[in-house]
């Protein structure tokens, strides 16, 4: 009888392959996003437009038209049927997917509100701003006024995260803060220096954050413990994202110079160091389930894969 050697785990795969570039016309990508089961993007444009794209073909889908300055941040429903932005312009609006129509604009911010996000049943938008406040948003009210204001940031609303009832933002004034919506508790943590980008983490353990001194931080939540610092990346100037893996194996980063890092998360190295083109890797945004990233720079928006694509014969297709 012949002992066979035991198969090795396989290290969790990295999206380095570049699968397609997708040229979106409409000025400056400002941020990417996928919608909740992978199966399509949002671009946000400078151009005042948003778009919907297929992620598989790099198809164009619909263009939202609505906003009257550039497009900062959407977020998709989770049954996709209606997609919330936002805008320099100050305003929120949601939109019908299916149509294109806008369903409501919202007003009440005094700036630009750089972010956006639906709560898990899309019953709440929530949006933050360059005037320090986030706000929430009924989608089935008929009322236009915010349902609730959370005024505590001193600075810039820069990101803002939505998992079960909490709430994650980041400011401008260097500050991590975790509202618990139920209990209307707040937990703050400080960081030296101006928030670019929050998340948590998958398994709701821990959150991430990246700011201005080039560094992206994971802290577990309940305690505020630093667990890791990741750095090599270049973030100055910029409001660029980070994210974690779908896994939570890895933690990513945009780069002023041109490449998306990738780190370990547990040892804290670089796994990857994935050149996307010679400008600011302005967005991007992991695939829920399947190892996929999406890269914004400039004007376009790329799909990066663990494998490249097996080419697919299309003479066959009728």
């Amino acid at each position: 009888m012949m002992a066979f050697p035991q198969a090795k785990p396989q290290p969790p795969q990295l999206p380095q392959h570049l699968l397609r570039t997708i040229d979106c016309h409409q000025g400056a990508v400002r941020a990417v996003r996928f919608n909740v089961d992978g199966n399509y993007l949002l671009s946000c444009g400078s151009d005042k437009s948003l778009k919907l794209w297929s992620v598989g073909r790099g198809t164009l889908l619909k263009t939202y038209s609505g906003h009257g300055y550039e497009v900062l941040d959407a977020d998709s429903s989770y049954d996709s049927s209606q997609v919330c932005s936002c805008s320099s312009d100050k305003t929120v609006i949601l939109w019908d997917v299916a149509t294109g129509q806008v369903s409501r604009k919202l007003r009440g911010h005094a700036g630009k509100v750089n972010c956006v996000q639906f709560n898990e049943e899309a019953s709440v938008i929530l949006s933050g701003s360059i005037d320090g406040t986030v706000r929430c948003w009924d989608t089935r009210s008929r009322k236009y006024q915010p349902i609730q204001v959370l005024d505590e940031a001193r600075d810039s609303i820069s990101s803002l995260k939505v998992a079960q009832h909490e709430l994650l933002t980041g400011s401008v004034d260097g500050r991590v803060r975790r509202y618990d919506l139920r209990m209307g508790q707040l937990h703050v943590d400080f960081i030296s220096s101006p928030i670019t980008c929050v998340c948590f983490s998958q398994d709701g353990q821990c959150t991430l954050s990246s700011s201005l001194d080039s560094t992206v931080r994971l802290l577990d939540k309940s305690t505020g413990e630093m667990l890791g610092e990741y750095t090599g990346h270049k973030m100055k100037g910029y409001k660029l994202d980070c994210c974690l893996s779908n896994k939570d194996t890895h933690v990513l980063s945009c780069s002023e110079d041109g490449h998306v890092y990738c780190w370990d998360l547990v040892e804290g190295s670089l796994s990857l160091k994935l050149p996307v083109g010679k400008a600011v890797v302005q967005s991007l945004s992991f695939h829920p389930i399947e190892t996929c990233l999406l890269t914004a720079m400039e004007g376009r928006v790329q799909v990066w894969g663990a494998q490249p694509e097996e080419a697919e014969d299309d003479t066959l297709a009728t």
